[in-house]
């Protein structure tokens, strides 16, 4: 699935208070200082899958001139931390030294690819109490609405392009209406009131106080651990195990709640919003989330292993394909179909062979359009002729979004790997409406399924269509109700609007009415957010 890019990823990291901290602290403060800005890059690297264009920290220092510093830049975050430069990589720790931090990957889903852009965002202000940096993971629906109420008394002025942004203001003005001392529980109950979408975020003040929050539906994911020494949170659980927290002591955040800590009171957990039945995004587990996390008690391993098993069902119920042949093999799209791809050739006896090698240093393919992109794609992967010459070939991807990177693969695989027979397995539904919640979808025009299946509904006639049309020899899909078996969650406590059309929020299933009404614009036309004013204000 290597046409479809990632949100964003969040991580904060906080030494808590505690009775001997004053003895501790004048026994080695430079090196517990130290400590925060080393583990915060550490954790960043762990979930750098979930964005690769710009990363970033803040940290908090009480006995600095600077009580907020932030560090931001486009770039991984072995660019931007120099983690490759001992010397810099040391120096860039030490004008970081704080006592808590947070931090951000980035890919863009809204705004310009520039450093301005990048976050933690940070408001700096002569009052402490309103001194605070954040960042946030998820997309805001809503966020056309809230940036026109914004503007509309014309005293106020936006200089990015981006949800980030119109949450920064609105916490600030928040603040500016309190005459005392920040109710932070308060502060996120206003804040997020009018917020419709995705949104986990993390944000630290210049009183050194942190807040964690994941939203109402819990659609983006937020895990947490502590002991007697350490607080730290990140969009996956990954970063917290490598951080060498146990897994027992991992959890994920409750949708609607927020993690509080300050240096007097230390930790506390309360809720912020009414919450319901949660939509967590089920491609958390297809497809974003590093395979060793675990996410709302559900091991993403384990949640592909059965994707295998899934498709591995529906190839027994079809009796027109032979599996015992000698010459069929297994092969997964690097690297996140394979657990998927081991577990179908596992169940049906089929060898797995890696026929294909991911070159990682191609660069991205979402960039540039037309040819470029066709052969930024062809050099994407290298067909193995070892390995695929002659063979029956079942190849198992995680999804096909747009079909650019899919159909020049299996022409490569035909022409350089000499394979006999291309047979796609598709270890999701088909992708037939945007995603307005995080996710690099957000028109129908740029998803190939709608063509074939625009309610969703699979038969094997459309399926062999797209089959043709990408030279395959067969494709098949998995339907929606695999998914939550897959996941072992209802289907009711997932979001799966990209594959069903039902969004779990209003402004999202205006969204996609708008982006049907407008199917088949000019590619340079206003985008569905911007669209989304006029058509909440029309009368019904």
């Amino acid at each position: 699935m290597s046409e479809l890019h990632h949100e964003c990823g969040v991580a904060a990291v906080y030494e808590l208070p505690r009775p001997d901290r004053a003895a501790v602290r004048r026994s080695s403060k430079e090196e517990n200082d130290a400590a925060v800005s080393r583990l915060l890059p550490r954790m960043l690297l762990d979930i750098q899958n979930r964005g690769q264009l710009a990363a970033g920290m803040t940290t908090y220092q009480a006995d600095r001139p600077n009580l907020l510093k932030t560090r931001r830049d486009v770039g991984s975050v072995t660019e931007v931390f120099r983690l490759n430069h001992r010397a810099k990589c040391e120096a860039i720790q030490r004008q970081l030294a704080g006592t808590a931090a947070i931090g951000h990957v980035r890919y863009a889903t809204s705004g310009k690819d520039d450093r301005s852009y990048a976050q933690p965002f940070e408001r700096q202000h002569i009052h402490k109490r309103k001194w605070f940096s954040f960042c946030f993971n998820g997309q805001l629906a809503n966020y056309s609405v809230l940036k026109e109420q914004l503007l509309a008394d014309g005293n106020h002025h936006l200089a990015l392009d981006t949800d980030t942004e119109i949450i920064l203001h609105e916490i600030g003005r928040i603040l500016s209406e309190s005459p005392g001392r920040a109710d932070w529980l308060e502060v996120l109950q206003k804040a997020t009131s009018r917020f419709d979408g995705a949104y986990c975020l993390a944000l630290l003040t210049a009183e050194g106080e942190m807040v964690i929050a994941r939203d109402p539906l819990g659609i983006k994911p937020m895990c947490y651990a502590r002991n007697e020494t350490l607080f730290a949170a990140a969009s996956e659980s990954v970063a917290l195990l490598n951080l060498g927290f146990e897994p027992e002591q991992i959890l994920s955040l409750p949708p609607g709640h927020a993690i509080l800590i300050d240096p007097e009171r230390g930790f506390r957990m309360e809720r912020f919003a009414e919450t319901g039945s949660p939509a967590h995004c089920f491609f958390e587990w297809i497809y974003f989330a590093n395979v060793a996390s675990t996410l709302d008690e559900r091991s993403v391993y384990l949640s592909r292993t059965r994707l295998g098993v899934e498709l591995a069902r529906l190839e027994r119920a079809d009796d027109r394909f032979d599996f015992d042949r000698e010459d069929t093999i297994v092969v997964p799209v690097p690297d996140t179909s394979k657990a998927a791809a081991d577990s179908l050739a596992y169940e049906l006896g089929i060898p797995c062979r890696e026929g294909l090698i991911r070159n990682r240093y191609a660069g991205r393919t979402f960039i540039e359009g037309g040819r470029a992109r066709r052969a930024k794609a062809e050099g994407k992967y290298t067909p193995l002729r070892e390995v695929l010459q002659g063979k029956r070939v079942i190849l198992v991807e995680d999804s096909i979004v747009r079909s650019t990177t899919m159909g020049v693969l299996l022409d490569r695989i035909r022409n350089v790997g000499l394979a006999r027979e291309i047979h796609v397995r598709v270890a999701c539904p088909p992708i037939i409406a945007p995603c307005f919640y995080g996710i690099d979808m957000s028109t129908i025009d740029q998803l190939i399924a709608p063509r074939y299946f625009p309610d969703g509904k699979l038969t094997e006639a459309s399926q062999q269509q797209l089959a043709d049309e990408l030279r395959a020899d067969s494709l098949r899909y998995l339907p929606v109700e695999a998914l939550a078996r897959a996941i072992d969650l209802p289907a009711s406590s997932l979001c799966q609007a990209c594959v069903t059309g039902h969004y779990p929020t209003t402004c999202g299933q205006a969204l996609y009415q708008i982006a049907l009404d407008h199917r088949g614009d000019e590619p340079d036309s206003q985008r569905t957010y911007e669209l989304l004013s006029s058509a909440l204000a029309a009368p019904v």
